[in-house]
């Protein structure tokens, strides 16, 4: 038997790498009796069949896992923003945030075009919230350094709503990846989808990268129980503790110290409105509806 990650995942083959040598494997059948299937990022034991191919036989522990898009063993995600066309809604960024940290994974939001809009509002919003927050610009390389720095040494995710630019953040970053650049629709105002599978990219400096399909694959109505949403969101966490009741839920009980901090501007009013939607949705989440859809799409 040998170890190995897998670095792409497409029409049901793996693909692992192996002491520097890639293996296109199938996953064995006991996988789908278990309803369990291998990922991208997973470490994963196969044994070889023929010379460059092979059968996945088993699963290493994950830290994470994402099904939507499918990775695992994710350490950041580099959430990708935009304040020139298209303008990216705060909401997607926090729904990527409570995604991220829900799955012990941390979050960086990287805001790009900054050439044409420096988005100081929405910088402001994600840097006093807590979270490593970097302009940048893909077509002059402002902030790329920086973003190299943030990620190094660690799997991570690129994700973005289309046409903010993950693409040519990933071209800038290291010209071998020669990743399609989709134009950006006038009539729409968002870019064509240019990536079709999840796959891990090796930066020059070490670093792997996971570019991922935009926002739409994250679209999900149920990200967590209502009562635990609270948990990720790291700007509510000095003042969870102080509201007088145990299970408040920061809409409108009294002496609640998250709708005080609110009041005082301490938490951003867009990153509470988002709060706000996350938990009604949660709370009309009916768990056999996702079940069926889930099933169906498996």
């Amino acid at each position: 038997m040998a170890k190995g990650t897998i670095f792409k995942a497409l029409s049901g083959f793996y693909y692992v790498e192996s002491d520097n040598i890639v293996y296109e494997c199938k996953a064995r059948g006991r996988f789908r009796l278990e309803k369990k299937s291998p990922l991208v990022g997973d470490y994963v034991e196969f044994k070889t069949t023929e010379p460059g191919r092979g059968v996945v036989t088993g699963i290493f522990p994950r830290k994470n896992e994402f099904m939507r898009p499918p990775v695992a063993n994710i350490d950041s995600m580099v959430i990708i923003a935009s304040g020139a066309a298209p303008v990216t809604d705060p909401y997607i960024i926090d729904k990527m945030t409570v995604i991220a940290t829900r799955n012990n994974c941390e979050s960086i939001v990287c805001i790009n075009k900054c050439d044409l809009d420096p988005a100081d509002e929405l910088y402001d919003i994600y840097n006093s919230s807590g979270f490593k927050t970097i302009k940048t610009s893909a077509k002059t390389g402002m902030g790329i350094p920086e973003l190299i720095e943030a990620i190094k040494d660690s799997i991570c995710a690129f994700s973005g709503n289309s046409g903010v630019g993950k693409s040519s953040i990933l071209n800038t970053i290291d010209a071998n990846f020669k990743i399609k650049v989709g134009n950006v629709s006038n009539k729409l105002g968002r870019g064509r989808h240019t990536t079709r599978h999840v796959e891990l990219y090796k930066l020059s400096c070490g670093t792997l990268v996971a570019d991922t399909p935009g926002f739409s694959a994250f679209d999900l109505k149920y990200i967590a129980p209502k009562e635990d949403l609270q948990f990720f969101f790291r700007d509510f966490a000095p003042y969870l503790e102080a509201c007088r009741f145990q299970d408040c839920a920061h809409i409108n009980e009294p002496d609640c110290t998250v709708l005080d901090a609110l009041k005082a501007g301490k938490i951003k009013k867009s990153r509470y409105d988002s709060y706000i939607r996350l938990y009604n949705q949660a709370s009309n989440y009916k768990h056999w509806e996702s079940t069926l859809k889930e099933n169906q799409l498996r």
